[in-house]
């Protein structure tokens, strides 16, 4: 499947924000599972109304397949600068597909303190759900070859594309 064929991530980001905004707490923090979560709480946090801290997730060494497939080539540190105590948390991750890394964020999250709330925001739902896993705010779902990978890219100026590549084993 080719960018031509995918939708405008812009577009859909956009329907993201709109379907956020009025639900979310004006103080949610947004913590963005690298790398295209983390991209979308970053552009989140500054469109959206109201003060929404930012804090990152790499789910790396959570994943339920380190056993099995080692570590990606690109381990980033988790960085969450505010107390997740009490705490109304939005994770935020590009595309939600088996749901393996979403449980993996989870419990990252839960090592930094018990949160009064989490949530799930989504820029795309592929389907294919593995463990019961729900988004509460998606951009919209999306059909997509099982053998595929779908993954946000982001250009120089800041906007946001969908890809896809061959799916490789983690």
């Amino acid at each position: 499947m080719s960018e031509h064929l995918l939708p405008d991530a812009e577009l859909l980001f956009a329907t993201l924000k709109e379907r956020m905004a009025p639900a979310i707490a004006y103080d949610a923090r947004l913590v963005g599972v690298y790398s295209g979560g983390a991209w979308l709480a970053d552009r989140l946090a500054a469109e959206l109304d109201g003060e929404h801290p930012v804090g990152y997730i790499d789910v790396s060494f959570y994943r339920d397949d380190l056993a099995t497939s080692g570590l990606k080539a690109t381990v980033r540190s988790t960085q969450i600068p505010f107390s997740v105590q009490d705490a109304h948390i939005v994770l935020v991750d590009d595309v939600l597909f088996t749901g393996r890394s979403i449980r993996a964020a989870v419990n990252t999250l839960f090592d930094y303190g018990r949160p009064a709330s989490v949530q799930l925001a989504v820029l795309v739902d592929r389907g294919g759900r593995e463990l019961p896993i729900a988004a509460d705010y998606v951009g919209a779902p999306l059909i997509v070859a099982r053998e595929l990978m779908l993954a946000l890219d982001r250009h120089d100026d800041g906007t946001f594309v969908l890809t896809t590549e061959p799916w490789k084993a983690r």
